[in-house]
């Protein structure tokens, strides 16, 4: 202020020439001291990933899944898929697993088995991203690798996981063409491929022998960022009950990474509540069924007591038992984001032990393949994020113009 009026009284001593020169050098001072100042905010809020205190600025993330499943999808469907993102200002993208279909495609011309082809092409896919590209691996891609149809011969679904580890996860960072650094969980440790596993062979359906020996490894696949006050998470949490199920399930490797998951979740929600964070998300592959209400889709569950009751092995329950004591806990918005049963939702399927529904708590499934249908389904949901509104995030599906089938884009 003492500046200001000193050059106004100044300013009143001089000709109009002067007085008007005079006068557009205050404004700029004034203008440029606004913008410094302003420039200082800014730049607070976007290098600190943890930065709480800058949390009211609204932006949009990008989610999308179970792509590609067909020739038409890897070439056209997922490429139309990107670009639309591009063209849209996204913090970030993730991809909640899934890689290709849970078959292999006869005469493909993209890949559609646990190859290294296709690890190499979703790589592609990520880093073809603009905007910092998040992934989570889903059971088509590691857990379901084993089947005869997608595994590769000599190969099991622990050395593909270990593959996605050190391709996907082998730094800090993000994938895309933008990246941030993202906290990686380091322990307690998940199970790798240990040197005296028995290998399947010849793609055989003959299940591994349970007796096979592990390496102990990081859940490096596990990963949590902040952008403003919300936090974010990604669990490996897989579809096949879990690698409970299927062809070669293995109790030994879900033990570990099961007890790995629950803790990086808890964690995850004791730093949201040390941060004073508005919401948080989790992103993972599986659909573990919440309720009673669709077994087509998911596993059907006691909605209180969230045990399965569909005689499958429960892959599920301890984490979902865990899961729910944290959002009761949390009271503030939580969103648990997955794919595994190819149908766009948001809905609130969770409930207490009471069979109250937990109002703080909404289901986010991505859209997913539906292959008869070529690109029809290939298509992304953006979330708008507002700390400072009572739900944080808002949903918008997007239908990707030049991917439309039934009905042209106008």
């Amino acid at each position: 202020m003492t500046l200001r009026k000193d050059l106004l009284d100044r300013i009143g001593k001089k000709s109009n020439a002067v007085r008007a020169l005079f006068i557009l050098i205050v404004a700029m001072l004034i203008f440029a001291t606004g913008s410094a100042v302003r420039a200082g905010l800014d730049g607070n809020a976007s290098e600190g990933q943890g930065d709480e205190d800058q949390g009211h600025d609204v932006y949009a993330i990008g989610l999308w899944g179970d792509f590609p499943y067909s020739d038409v999808q890897a070439t056209t469907g997922v490429p139309n898929l990107i670009a639309d993102m591009n063209s849209q200002d996204l913090e970030f993208t993730a991809h909640d697993g899934d890689l290709k279909a849970g078959n292999s495609t006869p005469n493909s011309t993209t890949p559609t088995t646990c190859s290294d082809a296709l690890y190499v092409q979703a790589l592609g896919y990520f880093n073809s991203l603009k905007a910092p590209a998040i992934f989570t691996p889903g059971d088509n891609d590691w857990t379901d690798c084993d089947r005869k149809s997608l595994g590769v011969d000599g190969v099991n679904s622990l050395q593909t996981l270990d593959k996605e580890r050190s391709l996907f996860f082998s730094t800090p960072y993000t994938l895309g063409q933008t990246k941030f650094l993202q906290e990686v969980q380091s322990t307690p440790a998940c199970k790798g491929y240990g040197s005296s596993n028995s290998n399947l062979g010849s793609g055989s359906d003959v299940s591994m022998t349970q007796t096979a020996t592990y390496t102990d490894v990081p859940c490096s696949e596990n990963r949590r960022w902040m952008v403003g006050s919300v936090m974010y998470a990604t669990l490996d949490i897989q579809g096949s009950c879990n690698n409970l199920c299927d062809t070669t399930p293995s109790p030994a490797e879900f033990a570990a990474r099961n007890q790995a998951d629950i803790l990086w979740m808890q964690q995850s929600f004791e730093e949201a509540r040390s941060r004073n964070s508005a919401a948080i998300m989790l992103i993972t592959q599986a659909d573990p069924g919440f309720d009673l209400s669709d077994g087509t889709r998911a596993p059907l569950r006691d909605p209180k007591t969230l045990a399965e009751t569909d005689g499958q092995p429960d892959g599920f329950q301890s984490f979902l038992l865990a899961l729910r004591d944290q959002v009761i806990a949390f009271q503030k918005p939580v969103a648990y984001v997955h794919g595994d049963s190819h149908y766009f939702r948001v809905d609130k399927p969770f409930q207490n032990s009471k069979g109250q529904r937990l109002e703080n708590f909404t289901r986010v499934e991505t859209f997913g393949d539906n292959q008869a249908n070529g690109t029809n389904d290939v298509n992304w949901l953006k979330v708008l994020v507002d700390p400072s509104s009572r739900e944080v995030f808002a949903y918008q599906p997007q239908i990707v113009p030049a991917n439309r089938v039934a009905v042209p884009a106008p």
